[in-house]
């Protein structure tokens, strides 16, 4: 355990050193398996069906996460490769201030999902007991010890978790809980029925296809947090592709078998309520439901801890464990008086900011840098011009970046809020982050000069 704490030790923005990443390929493979296993990846295999058919659905399923967790895995070696946080690594691209605008969208969004994974537990737990135990009603309490509960994970740190509570613990308890829910479900339906019956065609496949990248995707901002620790390239690209494809393809499917084997209606206004109901109907689904419910703290944990790495590329000097304790009393108070909705437009919205700036992070690492950042330098607090720092803002780099959101949404639109795309059966993932990568690679050789002081490499 000593050994543990010492690797806990607070990097804040500064590289993690070799000798102290210590998460080999199965440790990552475990930590993002466990990430991936999750209420909220059912939520969204909802939303694919009636709109398609169920043969359809588990094909949009395979092919987004095939592409979401391609694009994850080659994000994750960078955070292997440099010991860096994500936030801290688009300085690269974008320049250290143009990178203080991703890390907004990503504080915003971190919070929103370790809310919603606070009240997905809070409801869950209210479920079980008001209809298993007969006890009164207590959402908020449930709120409240959830949050702590998450907080204290957050404190502990990646590896700590992964090493004391996941790997001797959780993964084993779920990995045999989703196969028992798994069975109950196909030995009470009519499969065959359910791929023989067609779809409403109210879901175009690719835009059903960009629902499936946005999960995977919206690790991107964190995916480094945690691969910062991974011991080789290899264990960071397996560990976290590998390790969230296998859970993500399952759930998804489950929660769209659910929808059809059951009756279940998603609802983006209310979309874990009628989930919960529908597990808690399955044999011995009240004991499915509570292990899930505790494994649904691992992502609320992630959110919250790196919503504090992130808050730490914009105020270096603060202090990890008071970010922790500052983040998880807002998520307390979103948990308590915000309903959360319309989902599946916060997935699009998520893929829309995130797909392009992943493009642009990969052609300057991978294209134009060679694989070369130098990390001390990136994690530099000084102002520009110190040692050759990097440059306030890339203006290629954040054009670019906003270039590729427009592609995004002009394509997709966000049919939650009535704005129509110009294609939404094209779908937009992959046009946007081709953009953004393409015009990255060409304005960066453009501007030569501007993107060596955007992104300093490693002479040699």
């Amino acid at each position: 355990m000593a050994s543990l704490l010492l690797k806990n030790r607070d990097y804040g923005i500064r590289p993690v050193p070799p000798s102290q990443r210590s998460l080999s390929t199965w440790d990552t493979f475990v930590l993002w398996a466990d990430l991936g296993t999750s209420f909220l990846v059912m939520v969204v295999g909802m939303f694919l069906v009636p709109g398609l058919g169920l043969g359809q659905a588990l094909l949009a399923i395979l092919v987004g996460a095939l592409i979401g967790n391609l694009l994850l895995g080659i994000a994750a070696t960078v955070g292997s490769d440099t010991g860096l946080p994500t936030m801290v690594l688009l300085r690269g691209p974008l320049g250290r201030v143009g990178s203080y605008a991703p890390t907004v969208l990503n504080v915003l969004q971190l919070i929103g999902w370790a809310a919603l994974e606070v009240i997905v537990m809070a409801q869950a737990a209210d479920v079980l007991a008001v209809r298993f135990l007969g006890l009164p009603s207590a959402y908020r309490l449930w709120v409240l010890a959830f949050t702590v509960l998450t907080a204290a994970m957050a404190l502990g740190g990646p590896v700590v978790v992964t090493k004391q509570y996941l790997e001797k613990f959780a993964v084993w308890v779920v990995l045999a809980t989703t196969v028992w829910v798994t069975g109950a479900l196909l030995l009470s339906s009519d499969v065959a029925g359910l791929f023989a019956k067609p779809g409403t065609g109210e879901m175009p496949f690719w835009l059903a296809v960009d629902l499936v990248v946005a999960l995977p995707i919206s690790w991107f901002p964190l995916v480094a947090d945690y691969t910062r620790f991974s011991r080789t390239r290899g264990a960071a690209f397996w560990g976290a592709g590998a390790g969230y494809f296998v859970p993500q393809v399952w759930f998804y499917a489950l929660g769209a078998t659910l929808v059809l084997a059951l009756g279940v209606e998603g609802d983006p206004n209310a979309p874990v309520a009628p989930l919960l109901g529908a597990f808690a109907g399955l044999t011995a689904g009240w004991l499915a439901l509570l292990v899930l419910l505790v494994d649904e703290a691992d992502e609320g944990f992630a959110n919250v801890y790196s919503t504090a790495v992130s808050i730490r590329n914009l105020f270096p000097q603060l202090s990890h464990r008071a970010l922790v304790v500052g983040v998880c009393a807002v998520v307390l108070v979103i948990g308590w008086l915000v309903p959360l909705a319309q989902y599946e437009s916060f997935l699009l919205l998520i893929g829309a900011a995130f797909v392009p700036l992943l493009g642009v992070l990969l052609a300057d690492y991978f294209v134009l840098r060679g694989r070369r950042y130098d990390a001390d330098l990136l994690a530099e607090t000084a102002s520009v011009g110190r040692r050759g720092s990097a440059a306030a803002v890339s203006w290629a780099g954040v054009l670019t970046w906003l270039l590729g959101v427009a592609v995004y949404l002009a394509i997709s639109g966000l049919p939650a809020f009535n704005v129509q795309g110009l294609a939404p059966s094209l779908g937009a993932t992959l046009p946007s982050f081709v953009v953004a990568f393409v015009l990255h690679v060409v304005l960066g050789r453009a501007f030569g000069t501007a993107a060596r002081r955007a992104a300093p490499t490693v002479a040699g």
